[in-house]
């Protein structure tokens, strides 16, 4: 029989935002527990995120907007059935739907205030029967840090937008000079800037204001000891269960015994290049927004410890564009709102264009790795004019009126007074490159992109720009006044979406289709309950959040009493 220097009810390995919410339940079951965090910082991956929920008919939606019915038909609509994603299932889609508004209400209840990301967020699919138009986003309200005290404030990871406003408002700030609403909230986002600073305020949003939250819960209800720089190097199973695992405490080995069992939390493998040489050939780890401890040891140890691995060959695709300094930025370029505004388009190393330039940076991305295979796409170009220059930013680095000699003298951006020209610079051909330009030119005047049907979703239009009045819609504008502008995108991404796979229960499967008795998964170190589609924003963080929920009541025996 196994020995452990001690005990708990649930043992977690990972501080994402699973793990705290299967915490918050299992101390209302009155059991113990621990969180083994191998980093110096806890919030996982999720704090760094834009820590969006998608929450199919949720507490924040208006009575009729959506229902138990519409969310699956719409999961069913977007999810294929196929042997090559295991990780989902009519079942495990329908265990979401039901259970991820019963997780919000209940982490509500703790004491986490949570608002609706926004009124108008479109599911990526929106066109699909089930697709909802407005918005299935939750978010939690902005939070100041400080009010974790002054020892885990500084020990909450850094997320990646540090100032008081709801992500949805900061989405709209670009485009202050076109709305007074827009510039009033610019304004009053300021004064409450400065008056956080006068008054030791420390706000945050998105991932970091989630995860500041759910800690900030679980410490109020003394719901779990939290263990930072506590690596997990094996899970400890004796007779076919998982009783506990071997990690490190005050530098020294130690074992931790679990009665209930063990949650598996423990991110993704995003920064193992051998990995997703492995898994994901043509993507690199230093294109990735993922965390620096995602390295993929759990899944390695999962699978030999006799849990199958799916899905590994999947990621959450975000393209991005290495301009100057994305190798030390904290959150890398990304370009999605770039080639999705008016006056842009993105073509291959032929010149030729292949995807619809808005959508989903899941499927983007997996666009542009799927083209490589074939024709030259990596990296790609995106193609933009002067129209584009003068009115938006360019990957999250500004304005051009700011930034262009730096941009140029870098060599990141390439400029010419014809397409030809730039065609040259960025080594594609110029006649491919000028019929492909003449080509989408005619889509935007003739109203409609017969290609890659750009502008029909919601959500192409939503990543648009809402004040453009000279296309057939917000996304659609022409290319034709010199000069002409390129640069290199390639497929990044916010980490991997492949791992163990499980039941609707949360227990982690053997070849067989059993469960391995007491060890339970969720969150990217699990084969996606989407299979391999991204169905909205937040379709990572809120089945990680759901299914450590259901994980927890799951161990705890409670049924369906919740």
């Amino acid at each position: 029989m196994a020995e452990f220097d001690e005990t708990f009810d649930w043992v977690v390995v990972g501080s994402g935002a699973g793990s705290m919410a299967s915490a918050l339940l299992m101390k209302q079951a009155g059991k113990s527990v621990v969180i083994l965090e191998k980093a110096p910082w806890v919030g996982g991956t999720t704090a760094k995120s834009g820590g969006v929920m998608w929450i199919p008919n949720n507490r924040f939606m208006n009575p009729g907007e959506d229902s138990f019915e519409q969310a699956c038909q719409y999961l069913d609509s977007v999810v294929p059935d196929d042997a090559d994603s295991p990780g989902t299932s009519p079942e495990r889609r329908r265990a979401y739907a039901r259970e991820a508004p019963k997780m919000l209400d209940f982490i509500v209840s703790q004491g986490v205030a949570m608002e609706r990301g926004s009124t108008f967020w479109p599911d990526y699919y929106d066109e699909l029967p089930g697709g909802v138009k407005t918005s299935r986003t939750v978010t939690a309200v902005p939070f100041d840090k400080n009010e974790l005290g002054k020892e885990w404030a500084g020990r909450l990871r850094q997320g990646f937008a540090e100032f008081p406003v709801k992500l949805d408002d900061g989405m709209k700030l670009p485009f202050a000079k076109h709305s007074w609403a827009i510039k009033m909230l610019l304004v009053r986002v300021g004064l409450k800037i400065i008056a956080g600073k006068l008054t030791g305020k420390h706000w945050v949003t998105a991932g970091a204001a989630l995860q500041g939250r759910m800690l900030k819960a679980v410490m109020a209800k003394d719901a779990a000891d939290i263990r930072l720089e506590s690596p997990v190097n094996e899970v400890i199973i004796e007779d076919g269960k998982a009783v506990g695992v071997a990690t490190v405490k005050d530098g020294k080995p130690w074992r931790v015994g679990a009665r209930l069992g063990v949650l598996m939390n423990a991110g993704g493998f995003s920064q193992n290049q051998a990995m997703r040489d492995k898994y994901m050939p043509g993507t690199r780890a230093v294109w990735s927004n993922g965390i620096e401890s995602d390295a993929g040891d759990m899944h390695v140890e999962l699978e030999r410890k006799g849990a199958v691995l799916a899905q590994m060959d999947q990621m959450v695709g975000f393209q991005m564009s290495e301009a100057p300094g994305w190798d030390t930025d904290y959150v890398k370029p990304g370009t999605q709102s770039t080639t999705g505004k008016p006056h842009a388009i993105q073509v291959d190393q032929t010149g030729v264009r292949y995807l619809n330039e808005g959508g989903s940076y899941e499927e983007f991305c997996e666009n542009m790795l799927v083209r490589n295979r074939t024709v030259p796409a990596i990296p790609s170009w995106a193609i933009m004019d002067q129209q584009y220059m003068d009115e938006y930013a360019v990957a999250g680095k500004g304005t051009a009126k700011k930034n262009m000699a730096g941009w140029l003298s870098s060599g990141w951006m390439r400029k010419a007074d014809s397409l030809e020209a730039l065609a040259r610079q960025i080594g594609v051909p110029s006649d491919a490159l000028a019929g492909t330009v003449e080509r989408w030119n005619g889509f935007v005047r003739g109203g409609k992109d017969e290609d890659f049907h750009r502008g029909e979703r919601a959500y192409d239009n939503w990543l648009g720009d809402p004040y453009f009045k000279d296309g057939p819609n917000a996304c659609m504008g022409t290319i034709e006044k010199g000069p002409f502008y390129a640069i290199p995108i390639v497929p990044g991404d916010v980490g991997t979406y492949g791992g163990v796979v499980c039941d609707c229960d949360s227990r982690v499967l053997k070849a067989d289709g059993t469960p391995i008795e007491g060890l339970y998964a969720c969150g990217v170190t699990t084969a996606s309950p989407m299979g391999r589609v991204y169905p909205g924003a937040g379709a990572s963080v809120g089945p990680s959040m759901t299914f450590g929920w259901v994980a927890a009541k799951h161990a705890a025996g409670l049924g369906n009493q919740l």
